[in-house]
């Protein structure tokens, strides 16, 4: 039993699921890096310019203010909605730059898989099923043609 566990997982791991996932998790991180960078260093620094220097992570709604009594203080109850704000911000500009990014992706690999068009190399798949495609329209009409003559 213990070595069916160990060439099961041998047999997945080579297989490519635990190398795609691996590289799934690297290219994601990377690409946080780079929407983090672009949220907070291109859209953020015209939003606050917009909104009068606005710092939206510090806005709150004060339930009870703190005192500074030296007996008993008093802690701030606050609910901070300025951080939720930002955070929608973040959200809303990192899902248009993924949409983006996903859209652009598309219409490569849509170029790429069209036989017909000679500026990208198509995979060698599409390729040889879009001559099977050609062959096979060309039997049809051939077999068309051979009804109509008899």
């Amino acid at each position: 039993m213990k070595f069916t566990f160990l060439k099961e997982f041998k047999e997945f791991a080579l297989k490519g699921n635990m190398v795609d996932i691996a590289v799934g998790v690297i290219i994601g991180t990377a690409f946080n890096k780079v929407i983090d960078a672009l949220v907070k260093e291109a859209f953020m620094p015209p939003l606050s310019y917009i909104t009068d220097g606005v710092n939206f992570a510090n806005k709150k709604w004060v339930l009870r203010s703190a005192s500074e009594d030296k007996v008993a203080p008093i802690e701030e109850i606050a609910i901070g909605y300025g951080k939720l704000i930002e955070a929608s911000i973040d959200f809303l500009i990192i899902a248009i730059t993924v949409f983006i990014v996903v859209k652009l992706m598309n219409a490569l690999k849509h170029k790429s898989q069209n036989p017909k068009d000679k500026t990208v190399t198509t995979p060698k798949d599409i390729e040889l099923l879009s001559n099977m495609n050609d062959l096979m329209e060309k039997q049809v009409k051939l077999l068309e043609a051979m009804d109509s003559k008899s």
